[in-house]
């Protein structure tokens, strides 16, 4: 069975977020995807079983479970289905209580997904866990069905966070990430774009990763609380893990959101299930 590995949200290999993709005609058992998930212990596997030449489904696996949304994977997905098994640029991925992404390949390999907007809201009463989590000040917390959005007083506080994780993974299911806009961030060591709108982190030690790379799927509630502070339709963000990446934003309307980027094939392998 063929696997492939891809940098996702990056030009470069090394940065952005590694993912392994598995095209199937079938799906293979729910425990076997599993097992290759924890076997790759990439933050996501992604399996795609094909419908017809342009429409596929889509699963998502950490090393420890299943989870209903991935971003960073659907690109790497779309990256090897763009190169290997479709010759047309537009591809829809049909996603289990999420709808149907529409995927374009633009000609500079900038790969383009239309995601639905999972918005956050204003926390009120801030998890006494959450805030002994985390060791540096901030202004608001918002929540979404899949994490914690701490906006913080500024870039290098975000930049120098080291939170509890222990703390974090007490809160379950519900996932951290923390954001401020990127006025302060040094383009030194973001190599590929001079002027960025905000900048994050997001930790999910509950699904057995302590800090993910690059997570599209949290963007979708990012970006469209920067998109409102900022008053920008359009945004460019950098997710500052040890391994960075890029990710490009354009709110669309009827509560969708484009994001965007490029990856880079690591490895082909054969595995033997």
């Amino acid at each position: 069975m063929k696997m492939y590995q891809v940098d996702a949200f990056s030009h470069e290999l090394f940065k952005g977020n590694p993912a392994a993709v598995i095209v199937l005609e079938e799906w293979l058992d729910d425990a076997l995807m599993q097992n290759i998930a924890l076997e790759n212990n990439l933050a996501e596997t992604a399996f795609v079983k094909q419908r017809d030449e342009q429409n596929f489904e889509i699963r998502w696996f950490t090393p420890t479970v299943e989870v209903d949304f991935c971003g960073h994977a659907t690109l790497a997905s779309s990256f090897v289905l763009f190169k290997d098994f479709v010759q047309s640029k537009n591809i829809s991925f049909h996603v289990k209580n999420l709808g149907v992404f529409e995927v374009e390949q633009a000609i500079d390999g900038k790969i383009l997904m239309n995601f639905p907007i999972r918005r956050a809201h204003l926390v009120k009463d801030v998890p006494v866990l959450l805030r002994q989590a985390l060791t540096k000040p901030f202004k608001a917390v918002y929540v979404n069905e899949q994490a914690y959005i701490v906006m913080y007083e500024s870039t290098q506080d975000v930049l120098e966070e080291c939170p509890n994780f222990e703390l974090l993974k007490s809160l379950g299911q519900t996932r951290t990430a923390i954001t401020s806009d990127a006025s302060a961030l040094d383009v030194a060591i973001t190599s590929h774009h001079p002027s960025y709108d905000c900048v994050s982190r997001y930790f999910a030690p509950a699904n057995g990763i302590a800090e993910d790379p690059v997570t599209g799927s949290i963007h979708t509630a990012i970006m469209p609380l920067w998109a409102e502070i900022l008053a920008k339709d359009e945004l460019v963000a950098y997710q500052a893990s040890p391994r960075g990446g890029t990710l490009y934003g354009k709110l669309l309307g009827n509560e969708r959101i484009e994001i965007s980027g490029y990856a880079r094939l690591f490895m082909q392998a054969e595995i033997y299930v």
